[in-house]
């Protein structure tokens, strides 16, 4: 096979792997309009009717599953807003969008959070809303607790980055310093019924850690927080409003973030409509129908990119040896 062909082959293989967890086409799977409901993965939903049909979300992926719900719902929509990496956005109608920064959150996506917030604190128990929500929605939905700043938030998630944290301890941290993550918008739009709708881009598909679970119960802890700044050495270089703040919460002097069984959650629905592992089912298939026999070593691969590449072609050659 010449080069040309080999490379063709290989496009298509990962553009396969890709379209499987296309935001948009991974909603629309799961979500659909049935006798005037909204069905969601088999839950019935109804749309309001005295009450407001509200969307919504944060990510990089999330401009897509936007316009696939105005598709889907159309003038039901009543109000809606998205907040988008720079440059990420699309064309919608009924669905406000805000650009952002990321990973390092900004002052556009502060100000965009607060009116997240203040949609969801405007619900009602007529009201339904439905949240779309993808990776690098952490970063894009900075919401400091009282007394920790925007500039706070930028040092920590600056300085978690470098130490070498995973997406899990960094998102551990940035729930318990956080009034929109870690169960918090659920928390916000109590008593109204929320759907989250959520595509998945860290390692095991927590609920909880994906975009920072904004309507997922939290498992982590403030103590958690503490060991992962002594496990990195970061406590003495963290912001004193941080550092104190998640003191104060281990000595449970501020309220933790909602936990599984938490009555909130009776209300509530988190849907994972795409994960990694479907990326990597689709582009085995695909090589497949190439004539490779493909296998799949892990989808739950962490660690430094050029150390786990090298690891990668190394494993090959033996496969490809025996």
């Amino acid at each position: 096979m010449e080069l040309g062909a080999r490379k063709a082959v290989l496009y298509s293989i990962f553009d396969a792997g890709v379209r499987a967890v296309a935001p948009d086409a991974a909603l629309m799977r799961h979500v659909c309009l049935e006798d005037g409901q909204l069905l969601v993965d088999g839950q019935s939903w109804k749309l309001p009717r005295r009450g407001r049909l509200l969307v919504l979300g944060a990510g990089k992926g999330v401009a897509p599953m936007g316009a696939a719900v105005e598709e889907l719902l159309g003038d039901r929509i009543d109000t809606g807003m998205l907040v988008v990496k720079y440059g990420h956005g699309l064309p919608l109608q009924q669905i406000a969008q805000v650009e952002a920064a990321h990973p390092v959150p900004d002052a556009a996506g502060a100000a965009a959070t607060r009116a997240l917030l203040e949609l969801a604190a405007g619900a009602t128990a007529d009201d339904l809303v439905l949240c779309l929500l993808t990776g690098g929605a952490s970063a894009l939905t900075p919401a400091p607790v009282s007394g920790v700043t925007l500039e706070d938030m930028q040092q920590v998630t600056e300085l978690l980055l470098r130490s070498g944290a995973t997406i899990t301890e960094l998102n551990a941290v940035r729930k318990h310093l956080s009034r929109f993550s870690g169960g918090q918008l659920a928390r916000t739009a109590a008593p109204a019924g929320v759907v989250s709708v959520i595509v998945s881009d860290v390692v095991g598909d927590a609920l909880d850690v994906i975009a920072s679970g904004p309507t997922a119960p939290d498992v982590s802890t403030f103590a958690d927080c503490m060991d992962i700044l002594a496990r990195y050495g970061l406590g003495s270089a963290m912001p004193p409003a941080v550092l104190h703040h998640l003191r104060q919460g281990q000595l449970h002097q501020e309220a933790e973030t909602p936990k599984p069984g938490d009555a909130l959650f009776r209300h509530v629905q988190n849907t994972l409509v795409a994960t990694n592992r479907q990326a990597l089912d689709a582009a085995a298939e695909q090589a497949r129908s190439h004539g490779f026999r493909p296998v799949i070593l892990t989808d739950r691969m962490v660690g430094e990119a050029r150390e786990q590449a090298a690891l990668l072609v190394t494993q090959a050659r033996q496969m490809a040896a025996e």
